[in-house]
């Protein structure tokens, strides 16, 4: 996102709308006594919440011409937009916790997921590389159908493309399918890695409800200590029950 300095009158009432906190005011040279607004591009997520927001009065936010690699900013953060080799808008994946629907996991494993930045924050694409070069040495299988999967440069190393890792979207994440012998050192690998993370993050458990399935799985992460914080997504009516 870009502002046209000619027509911005530094009302300020932009700057509140950025979830990244990229709108910032200096002092014009040509008007001394006013402050106008500009866009940090480096640390602009492409979310388009600013433009959406309809608050600039002479209409001086614009989204410039967007080319690769920047696009990737454009795909994960506004939630207007499909990934185009997913079809999916957001983040791009319906992610594991839909599994019920989308069959990406058979009982016996669990799908997990890693997600990086959150409005406020936001977070770079190489932070998210740190967890799936970890994760593909342990042998996880990542999942194929998530938008981030088709960002590797080669995905049984978990290396991204390099012209993607700087980016900084507004949030990412990764989905994998782990046996149960490969949850606890997936669990000690995230564990070793966080320290190393510039954002925030989150991680996710998915299993089946069963207790002969969710109950080992929280056995191995209570003894590791991690919080833990149980959701339940059940989506009803949405399609025809894959896992019986």
């Amino acid at each position: 996102m870009r502002i046209d300095q000619e027509k911005c009158i530094g009302c300020r009432l932009c700057a509140d709308y950025c979830p990244v906190g990229a709108i910032q005011y200096f002092q014009d040279e040509k008007t001394p006594k006013k402050k106008k607004a500009r866009i940090d591009e480096e640390e602009c997520v492409e979310c388009g919440v600013c433009f959406r927001a309809e608050v600039c009065k002479p209409q001086a936010i614009y989204r410039q011409e967007i080319g690769w690699p920047r696009s990737v900013r454009l795909a994960f953060s506004d939630p207007m937009v499909e990934h185009k080799n997913t079809g999916v808008p957001g983040r791009g994946t319906e992610e594991m916790k839909t599994n019920e629907i989308t069959g990406r996991f058979k009982r016996g494993s669990y799908g997990m997921a890693v997600e990086i930045g959150r409005p406020g924050v936001g977070g770079r694409l190489e932070d998210l590389e740190k967890f799936s070069m970890a994760l593909a040495k342990i042998g996880v299988e990542f999942e194929p159908k998530n938008p981030v999967t088709f960002l590797f440069e080669d995905v049984e190393t978990g290396r991204l493309k390099p012209e993607v890792r700087k980016e900084k979207v507004l949030s990412a994440i990764i989905e994998f399918l782990v046996t149960p012998e490969q949850l606890r050192p997936v669990l000690q690998a995230i564990k070793e890695i966080s320290p190393k993370i510039d954002s925030v993050f989150s991680l996710d458990l998915i299993s089946f409800p069963e207790e002969s399935e969710k109950g080992p799985a929280l056995k191995v992460v209570k003894e590791m200590g991690f919080p833990i914080y149980p959701n339940g997504k059940v989506n009803l009516g949405l399609g025809r029950i894959l896992n019986r």
